[in-house]
């Protein structure tokens, strides 16, 4: 217990963590609507504070502020936001305090500063109010635009029937570079078999390439080589064939020294 320093001068038992001074509620509404203010008793036992708001740990200095009836401060907007996201058919004694779980709403026979301005707070918005018993505000809703009505429209004096449209080319020859033309004309012509082969040459000689690699240039080296070697062996294969055929030693009625005859 303690005795408030303003003109007052009522005994409190409440105690501002920040100036350190005893406080009655008339002084905590005025003057100290930001700080931390508990029991003298809660002081003597731990004189730590946070000063930042529980639900976003951002000052509390920083926004508006609301204090419950328990004496806990919060952010108005974070405080409005969480209580927000409860559904509408809530009790009112499911709103409770963030930080001791206490109730939110001051009870009807409950006065003073702290619940009068609780109270004026909670008035301003519409989960608050049913809590309060207070009719509903009604929530502004932005007027739509009204269609046009053209069957009123009657000066049609500006308007031309007879003007002529423009016509708009979309088949411009030129196009931006990559689109690959597909014109109706040519569309079902008959392509050549290496016609892929061809295109795929003419794209790389006209758009610029980065170098290839070391290990890619290798592989090509590698490719190259064994095609030369596929074919080298084909080659080979067809003249050692063609020698053969016409060998007159491997032809058993003329060699000589194979004799052929009536066993």
């Amino acid at each position: 217990m303690g005795l408030c320093k303003c003109p007052k001068r009522k005994v409190t038992n409440l105690f501002c963590f920040e100036h350190r001074v005893n406080v009655c509620e008339h002084c905590l509404v005025a003057n100290h609507a930001k700080c931390i203010v508990q029991s003298y008793l809660q002081w003597l036992q731990d004189s730590d504070y946070n000063p930042n708001c529980r639900l976003c740990n951002i000052p509390l200095a920083a926004r508006e502020t609301t204090r419950l009836i328990c004496y806990d401060l919060f952010h108005w907007a974070c405080l409005n936001e969480r209580a927000a996201q409860l559904p509408r058919n809530t009790a009112p004694a499911g709103y409770q305090c963030p930080s001791c779980s206490g109730p939110i709403f001051p009870p009807t026979n409950l006065a003073g500063p702290v619940a009068s301005a609780l109270r004026e707070k909670l008035a301003t918005v519409n989960w608050a109010r049913a809590g309060l018993g207070l009719p509903l505000i009604d929530e502004l809703v932005s007027p739509e635009p009204e269609p046009l009505n053209t069957s009123e429209f009657s000066d049609w004096s500006s308007f031309n029937a007879s003007a002529p449209r423009k016509v708009y080319d979309t088949r411009d020859d030129e196009r931006a570079p990559g689109l690959h033309r597909d014109c109706d004309d040519d569309k079902y012509r008959r392509r050549p078999a290496l016609g892929w082969l061809a295109q795929l040459l003419r794209s790389r000689a006209g758009s610029r390439k980065r170098p290839l690699t070391l290990l890619q240039r290798a592989g090509l080296l590698l490719l190259l080589g064994l095609l030369g070697f596929l074919a080298l062996l084909a080659l080979m294969s067809r003249l050692g064939r063609a020698a053969a055929d016409s060998d007159p030693n491997l032809d058993p009625l003329m060699n000589p020294h194979i004799r052929v005859g009536p066993s």
